[in-house]
């Protein structure tokens, strides 16, 4: 009795993945990897994430920027560390869905290389044109562009930036002819809307400014319209049928990381991201907690799609 008794608890452990690291999870601090520099929402989302899970985990969690390189170095760096759990790291759409194909010796694999934990945060695209630009709906903007083939342009936050994708996307569906014009962050991209220099921009921020007069803003990139400017019609409603481009945050692990932990993480990141606190601080965002399952589909689904419009618009970076 007693050894059929051993047999069957060895068996119950062993039918549950992960199961026993998770129970004495963790026993040291936990670093989350963001590969951003400090300051932006790269870095404020999982500082935020990071003293939430502080609480629930009983461990330090810090969070260790690793800029550069579109988000690579920091890839890379969490790519190629323990799968103990003890390491996460912040990816993007940037990062896991369109470096893929942007880059073509990336030393990552973003589907083989991490194990998904969990989705933060998912923001929809702004299309933004300076006052001046005569366009007051997203088809008017269509038809302006179609008479000026390759005299208006839009900026990005750089060459294969995501807000640089979004403006592909809708050249292609719009079937227009715009000038890409590319800066070091798109914070500079939307001082030289503002300032006429260039035309229009496709970005995360743009409600403030448009509020402030600032800028026209003429849709969103959401396949709905969002809740935070109800009135603004979806690009795809008012003149561009299909166009869908939004920015999302998550946080994964190194693949190979135990399925228990990998839970046990999901489950304590989407109590922080549902706390009053962290929704308050970052009200201008949709905060949108998932399985791990629902955030590897997401990664798969991102990829092929941004790969059509960068190999479309022959983009390439070393």
């Amino acid at each position: 009795m007693k050894l059929f008794l051993t047999v069957f608890l060895f068996t119950l452990a062993a039918s549950v993945p992960g199961a026993a690291h998770a129970q004495s999870y963790p026993q040291k601090p936990v670093r989350i990897i963001s590969p951003y520099s400090p300051g932006g929402l790269g870095d404020l989302l999982p500082r935020a994430v990071a003293a939430g899970l502080t609480e629930l985990l009983g461990q330090q969690v810090i969070v260790e920027n690793r800029p550069g390189a579109s988000q690579i170095i920091g890839m890379q760096a969490a790519a190629r560390s323990a799968p103990d759990g003890y390491t996460l790291v912040f990816g993007s759409v940037t990062s896991l869905a369109i470096n893929p194909s942007a880059h073509r010796n990336l030393p990552y694999d973003p589907v083989k290389d991490f194990a998904p934990v969990a989705l933060c945060v998912t923001t929809p695209v702004y299309l933004v044109v300076h006052p001046s630009v005569p366009a007051k709906s997203v088809k008017d903007l269509v038809a302006l562009a179609r008479a000026r083939p390759g005299r208006m342009t839009y900026g990005s936050g750089g060459n294969g930036s995501s807000n640089h994708l979004a403006g592909e996307l809708f050249k292609s569906l719009a079937r227009v002819d715009v000038l890409h014009v590319p800066y070091k962050g798109a914070g500079p991209a939307m001082i030289d809307v503002m300032a006429g220099h260039i035309d229009m921009m496709f970005g995360a921020a743009g409600l403030a400014e448009a509020q402030a007069g600032k800028v026209r803003l003429l849709g969103v990139s959401s396949a709905k319209r969002s809740a935070l400017a109800p009135q603004v019609p979806t690009i795809a409603e008012s003149g561009v049928p299909g166009y869908e481009a939004t920015i999302w945050f998550g946080l994964l692990a190194p693949a190979g990381t135990p399925a228990g932990i990998v839970t046990r993480l999901s489950q304590d990141i989407n109590k922080v991201l549902g706390q009053p606190r962290v929704r308050e601080s970052f009200n201008t965002l949709d905060i949108t907690p998932g399985s791990p399952d629902a955030f590897a589909s997401l990664i798969k689904r991102e990829i092929p799609k941004w790969r059509k419009v960068i190999e479309g618009a022959k983009i390439t970076m070393e």
